[in-house]
């Protein structure tokens, strides 16, 4: 039989004493961590709590117009973190623009095949699927986006004389660029193969962890795992290759040039 062990404030408070080791091995240490350790650690806390209250209010309320709301608002949300680590960028609001159309139509995607498909859950659009299951694909879609987007600014702009060399004598830019696209795109689905080869043997996932101590019998568990890394595997493709391509195709112009121009200063460190 299964049973749902419900966690009381007691039981969280004596987990957070491992939070207050690390504090304390961070001043016997001198490694001048326990700052940020307490501060990341209350930050978790008030933002789990936060988007619990509001996942509650949305699950109350049923309606797709909210529940498509909030999925807009984290689709930006992941867009901004995704422009924001390439350490090469185009300058103005390019590589917000390549973030956000990578990441929302990849999200977009996925998500609504599983809707569609696999779960089909009544509504189709029912918030409690729809929106843990944007969340979880927005993390890795996020990840290969960021990847895949770096990789390519970074790579043609330290190749800059083999590309305008291979134009030089006659190729087309998209024949130059093909293979840091290619480069960018593997770079993108590394995590996911890694985390895929791995699943099952090196860890349990904690989707799969967090369905079995909540009372789902493990092969059940086992089959949600299997569903959501084919549907992170195919949204982090969608991604690393919108972002690869977007991003090549943003770096030349009309006339077939590498325009290097259009980026930004590359930031220190």
């Amino acid at each position: 039989m299964n049973t749902v062990i419900s966690l009381t404030p007691r039981d969280l408070l004596v987990a957070s004493s491992l939070i207050v080791l690390d504090a304390i091995l961070s001043l016997v240490l001198q490694l001048n961590l326990h700052r940020q350790i307490v501060i990341a650690s209350l930050r978790m806390v008030l933002q789990l709590l936060l988007i619990g209250y509001v996942l509650k209010l949305i699950f109350a309320l049923n309606n797709p117009a909210v529940t498509l709301l909030l999925i807009l608002i984290m689709v930006l949300i992941a867009a901004r973190e995704t422009a924001a680590r390439p350490e090469r960028r185009f300058k103005g609001w390019t590589t917000l623009g390549i973030g956000a159309a990578s990441v929302a139509s990849a999200t977009l995607i996925t998500a609504l095949f599983a809707l569609t498909t696999a779960l089909r859950p009544h509504p189709w659009y029912a918030p409690r699927y729809a929106v843990p299951l944007a969340g979880i694909l927005l993390g890795n879609i996020l990840n290969a986006t960021s990847l895949s987007l770096d990789s390519l600014l970074g790579s043609i702009a330290r190749e800059r004389p083999a590309v305008e060399a291979r134009l030089t004598l006659g190729a087309t830019y998209w024949e130059a660029a093909t293979p840091f696209v290619r480069g960018a795109i593997r770079r993108g689905l590394v995590p996911i193969i890694n985390q895929m080869s791995a699943s099952g043997v090196v860890t349990l996932p904690g989707i799969m962890t967090g369905q079995i101590l909540a009372g789902l019998d493990p092969m059940e568990a086992v089959k949600y795992q299997i569903l959501l890394m084919f549907l992170l595997s195919g949204g982090s493709g969608l991604a690393a290759a919108g972002a690869a391509y977007l991003a090549a195709w943003g770096l030349t112009d009309d006339r077939q040039r590498l325009r290097l121009d259009r980026l930004a200063q590359a930031r220190a460190g």
